[in-house]
């Protein structure tokens, strides 16, 4: 479907947008004019600095320092690891992470030996006293393709994992895995290694989409995955959309929907498809003429969320929907949800141990990146160093930022008192410009604004993103703005 072939129009404080099938999708409380204005690029705010703000000058000795701080501090506190495995068998045109596309499966045993030599390296400098084990409450391998590991393989790496730490019982143990590379026994393989969450990589269930994207996998197989891992009784199964995507119309988008909602998982990450070719070269393969128009893409969200939310899904914030008896669903009602570089998590805000190229981790308050090429990450090791190659060391600035950046992707709401207290700040004199230009956010009904703090609406949920943003330093004089995925 062409633009030209759609019309958005407001109705009743509402944006009714109609296609040339005159179906009709219905975003309460959003003004064409808010998604004119809000039709601009911004970060995700999976941390706060974001990673486009890391430093060469953060090198492997600020990265033990921090690792040797954390365990005379908080070695009690738990930790949470990624684990990243950069292995394809084939290339996604749309993918933005960092992968190697090879059919030679005997590069995963030689990558196994380092990341069990980059786990000996943390164990080294997080130190152990006598009777003591670390313990982690949250894990999460993704990639690339995590399921590229054999099963002996992905043993292997939990058995090197479990060796050096404690799992606690009611932890989150995750895996991302691409449908093409499993059956219903690898799943309970994957059960028996102790993961008790999988992520199902779907994007769109439309054959011509899939083809745009070189990513073939028939609605069927999914179906019959989802159905054996609730037979072996895995505590949660997400799958992943992403709207946007070349060929995709809003109708033929609405069937992918409706087949989500009959699958109907226990979460669904809905993400907008960002097109960077000159920043990730497989989406040089995709045609800028094939990409949907912005007011097609506008209905495709638009109706995404009606599906979900009528069909009794929680809208969790930004891109994310949990079923409301899903932990993701408990903890965003308990005022209990976080973010990390996952996404939204019930897990406590903690530690976060990074493994393998390109991985990205929290220690303290530093935040640092591995080489991104799998020879640099080999290199270091063999020297016995640690591939860390940047990062930062957040300044008392950013802490207080990040913490008020995170009440608002979180929890949708901020008592300045809150912060006030926590950093020894008067609030509305440290944020006397940000509380102004929020003033114009609340005359349009994205936030409520009240003496003690602020609440987002239920029409500012839609542009989350764009109130974090009014947080952020590092914005307010960036006008490259381009390197980071639409807000809408």
């Amino acid at each position: 479907m062409s633009a030209n072939n759609i019309s958005i129009k407001p109705v009743d404080n509402m944006i009714s947008i109609v296609s040339a099938a005159n179906t009709s999708y219905i975003m309460p409380g959003v003004t064409t004019d808010m998604l004119q204005k809000y039709d601009v690029s911004g970060p995700r705010y999976t941390s706060y600095p974001t990673a486009d703000r890391f430093v060469e000058a953060f090198t492997e000795d600020a990265y033990k320092l921090a690792l040797e701080q954390r365990s005379i501090a908080g070695a009690a506190l738990p930790l949470s690891i990624y684990v990243h495995i950069p292995f394809c068998e084939s290339l996604c045109f749309f993918c933005a992470c960092n992968k190697i596309v090879t059919k030679h499966h005997e590069r995963s045993a030689e990558y196994l030996r380092y990341l069990n030599r980059e786990i000996d390296l943390h164990m080294e400098h997080l130190g152990t006293k006598k009777g003591s084990v670390h313990t982690i409450s949250q894990l999460h391998l993704g990639g690339g393709t995590p399921t590229f590991f054999s099963d002996d393989e992905l043993t292997e790496l939990m058995n090197m994992l479990k060796r050096n730490f404690f799992f606690t019982p009611n932890g989150e143990y995750s895996i991302e895995v691409d449908p093409r590379t499993v059956n219903e026994q690898r799943l309970k393989h994957l059960a028996e290694l102790g993961f008790n969450r999988l992520s199902f990589g779907v994007q769109d269930f439309d054959p011509e989409v899939q083809k745009a994207v070189h990513r073939i996998q028939p609605a069927e197989q999914v179906f019959s995955l989802v159905e054996a891992a609730r037979r072996l009784k895995f505590d949660s199964i997400n799958v992943d959309l992403i709207y946007g995507l070349p060929m995709q119309t809003p109708e033929s988008f609405t069937r992918t929907l409706n087949q989500i909602v009959e699958l109907r998982p226990n979460r669904i990450a809905l993400y907008g498809y960002a097109h960077l070719p000159e920043r990730f070269k497989p989406q040089r393969r995709i045609s800028e003429y094939e990409l949907p128009a912005a007011p097609d893409k506008i209905a495709m969200l638009s109706n995404a969320l009606k599906a979900f939310i009528e069909d009794g899904y929680v809208y969790v914030g930004m891109d994310h929907f949990a079923l409301p008896d899903d932990d993701l669903a408990i903890a965003k009602r308990q005022g209990r949800l976080h973010r990390n570089f996952q996404g939204y998590s019930t897990q406590p805000d903690c530690d976060l141990i990074s493994l393998g190229v390109s991985a990205i981790g929290r220690v303290g308050a530093t935040y640092s990146q591995n080489a991104k090429t799998i020879e640099e990450y080999y290199d270091y090791l063999n020297q016995g160093r640690f591939p860390v190659v940047r990062g930062l060391a957040l300044s008392r600035d950013d802490l207080i930022r990040r913490a008020v950046i995170m009440a608002i992707m979180c929890q949708g709401a901020l008592q300045y008192e809150s912060i006030e207290l926590a950093y020894v700040i008067d609030f509305k004199t440290y944020f006397a410009n940000e509380l102004t230009l929020l003033k114009e956010q609340q005359a349009i009904g994205m936030v409520e604004l009240e003496d003690g703090g602020l609440q987002v609406t239920d029409t500012g949920w839609f542009f989350v993103r764009a109130i974090a943003m009014l947080f952020d330093k590092y914005l307010q004089t960036d006008r490259n703005r381009a390197r980071f995925s639409k807000i809408i």
